[in-house]
């Protein structure tokens, strides 16, 4: 699977461990400068571009490692980052569209090495398919082989659109960016800021901090290597990149060299499925001013709604952001020393249902293969229609924040300026109609269809169910409860790594929920699109394809509701997946606290770290 960097998606995991040790007592509060996050989910890795390792958290922990030329605030805008540099568009014509990046002087890592463009390189190793098979490290759209930069952000916008190779300016400060036409989004798709010469250390087996001088060199040997294509030093680049930041314990037999940012906090410890430690980084200067007063921020890990309210009224918490049950958010609000607010929320649940084989998996012969025609299909149908949403909504969503309609779009949120539009023609009527029981009717006479006795025999779908998780619990036993009326058994495997299993052919279904980290026109292309990074369920339609290839190009929001409402019908009738809610927000914050400001997109809680103050 591959994650295009114009996916900007995360999957909103939940599993953590119990909290079992008490960091704060309430009367430290007025001398504190730790800030103590809850997470519903255990950090998958350091590397958040990977598919086994791209989930919120590991978004939450890397953004205040490191910075780069934008940022999202909690209003869903786009904001430069003037302090590490500058970008700005060169030259534009229907045929050749550049994008001039600069890094600002000065900017350092947190090892003391200066940030130069050559840092930016990486991004278009990563991202463009021509250079890595160009440069001997495989074929991303292979479904055989690996790349030797195993990683999610191949084979999109980027890739798509971009002519040649980066031009690096003669003082190595700046790099320029060619397209093979104007894009819409252009700013989100250029390259950030990598610690090249640790990749380099690294590769040539260095396991310590070296001097500025040292590192300096090793940079000088990555621009060698990428200038050449040095297949046989990148390969071990590519290897450090894919496998050595998949760890989830970090002590002082971690490699340092792995820990090296140039965000405000640098990452000091971690305790696999408990917590994550990081301290100021004392060189920071790549971003905005760290006008507050904390000095160090730890993510605990509690899954648990109830034991995460109950910690937070212990002082063990200061910022309370998981997936609310309506026990909970009536625990916190009883909880006198925090204040609880509602916040808006882009991450979607929704139900997937597997289709083809998935790359790097092994074949998927279920039951809801597209190999077996029209029975598959009709089977895939009755499931969506019987998935019983409306007693989701009422019992599970509705005792938090009043809403009992479910989504009726994948690609357009509630609220959003042409969500009625698209819905009321994208073919979403089809598993709305009726009540539930006219529904199962409906369902059950397209499974007898093909299996008369499956009441008495059903048919076994076989779930990835997210594991430590009440409310994914619950959402699914009221969807097993229903299924077996209409002739399907579902067999849930309950899992604390779900993550690393979507796409994996042992399963018929998954359900989860993406969390943006970007605003595109492309919204959930990734999801849909054959070669898309976030694809896993093995979806493929040329017509869906070839309506996504043209969401690069600026448009009305007219003729983009259009293009929704095309893709929609198209994987509505293929009936592969279906939304259900978008997660209710609710967050609660130590009133010693100040300038907590959650936001929408992912990383939802930490976007503006360097303000916060006791």
């Amino acid at each position: 699977m591959k994650l295009n960097r114009s996916a900007k998606y995360a999957f909103a995991v939940a599993a953590a461990a119990a909290l079992t040790v008490s960091l704060l007592t309430p009367a430290q509060a007025a001398t504190r400068s730790t800030v103590i996050l809850h997470e519903t989910n255990p950090i998958t890795g350091l590397n958040c571009g990977l598919s086994a390792t791209n989930s919120t958290t590991c978004s939450a922990v890397s953004y205040i490692q490191g910075a780069g030329f934008n940022y999202y605030n909690n209003k869903k805008e786009l904001v430069k980052n003037t302090v590490f540099g500058s970008y700005k568009i060169t030259k534009k014509s229907a045929t050749d569209f550049r994008v001039q990046y600069t890094v600002n002087p000065g900017r350092v890592w947190s090892d003391g090495t200066p940030i130069d463009a050559v840092d930016l390189l990486l991004s278009h190793v990563l991202s463009s398919d021509a250079y890595s098979i160009a440069a001997g490290l495989g074929d991303p759209k292979s479904k055989t082989a690996k790349p030797a930069f195993n990683g999610l952000g191949y084979s999109g916008v980027y890739s798509d659109n971009i002519v040649g190779e980066p031009v690096l300016s003669a003082d190595k400060m700046s790099v320029t960016l060619q397209y093979k036409k104007p894009i819409a989004n252009w700013d989100i798709y250029g390259p950030g800021p990598s610690p090249v010469h640790t990749l380099v250390l690294m590769a040539e087996g260095k396991t310590s901090l070296q001097s500025v001088s040292a590192n300096q060199d090793a940079k000088d040997r990555f621009l060698a290597a990428y200038k050449s294509k040095d297949t046989a030093l990148l390969k071990k680049i590519g290897k450090i990149w894919s496998e050595d930041y998949t760890i989830t314990t970090v002590d002082s037999k971690t490699n340092p060299l792995l820990l090296v940012g140039n965000g405000g906090f640098i990452l000091e410890s971690a305790v696999a499925k408990t917590s994550v430690t990081l301290v100021k980084n004392p060189k920071y200067n790549s971003g905005p001013a760290m006008s507050g007063t904390v000095d160090k921020v730890v993510f605990k890990f509690i899954g648990d709604g109830t034991a995460a309210a109950q910690a937070l009224a212990n002082g063990e918490l200061d910022v309370y952001a998981g997936q609310a049950t309506a026990d909970g958010v009536a625990a916190l609000k009883k909880i006198s020393s925090v204040n609880v607010v509602g916040t808006d929320q882009v991450a979607y649940e929704h139900w997937d249902l597997h289709y083809d084989t998935v790359v790097d998996e092994a074949p998927y012969t279920g039951l809801f293969s597209v190999k077996d025609g029209a029975k598959s299909k009709a089977l895939r149908q009755a499931f969506l229609l019987a998935l019983p949403r409306n007693e989701i909504m009422a019992k599970l969503i509705a005792p938090i924040n009043g809403v009992t309609t479910p989504i009726a779009s994948t690609w357009v949120a509630p609220g959003s300026a042409m969500y009625d539009k698209v819905t009321a023609s994208n073919g979403s009527s089809f598993y709305s109609r009726g009540t539930q029981e006219t529904r199962n009717a409906s369902a059950l006479a397209l499974v007898q269809k093909f299996y008369p006795n499956a009441l008495k025999s059903p048919l076994k779908v076989r779930v990835l169910v997210p594991g430590n998780n009440p409310r994914r619990a619950s959402e699914f036993a009221l969807a097993k409860a229903n299924m077996a009326k209409v002739g399907f058994d579902l067999v849930g495997d309950v899992r604390t790594d779900w993550p690393s299993k979507l796409g994996n052919s042992d399963y018929d279904a998954y359900f989860f929920a993406w969390v943006a980290s970007s605003v595109t026109q492309r919204q959930s292309a990734e999801v849909f699109d054959t070669n898309g990074g976030n694809n896993i369920i093995g979806y493929s339609n040329p017509a869906v394809d070839a309506i996504i290839a043209t969401l690069d190009a600026p448009m009305s929001d007219a003729l983009l509701a259009a293009k929704y409402i095309q893709i929609e019908r198209l994987t509505n009738a293929d009936a592969i997946t279906t939304g259900v809610f978008i997660h209710p927000g609710v967050v609660a914050v130590n009133k010693d606290l100040k300038n907590v400001k959650p936001g929408p997109l992912s990383p939802q809680m930490v976007w503006n770290y360097w303000e916060w103050t006791y």
